[in-house]
């Protein structure tokens, strides 16, 4: 089964795998969110959405059917 950044908890990161170009809006691929690039979930709101991410060092909002479109690889939790 392949991860989303939707499935990810708070604290965790992973490594951008591949996303949907064409659900993804242009803004979030310009602020860093590419194949190859460390993601990490840092809040969710209240309601569940958006979800709230660092890539490159950059804090990014995220709606959750955007999120779904964005594959990850779990970083290895040492």
């Amino acid at each position: 089964m392949q991860q989303t950044t939707a499935d990810l908890k708070i604290g965790q990161r992973g490594i951008i795998h591949d996303l949907n170009i064409d659900e993804i809006p242009l803004k979030l691929l310009e602020m860093g969110c590419l194949p190859g690039n460390a993601i990490e979930l840092i809040q969710i709101a209240p309601l569940g959405c958006p979800l709230y991410f660092n890539v490159n060092d950059s804090h990014v909002a995220i709606r959750l059917e955007t999120a779904k479109e964005i594959l990850v690889i779990l970083e290895n939790e040492n």
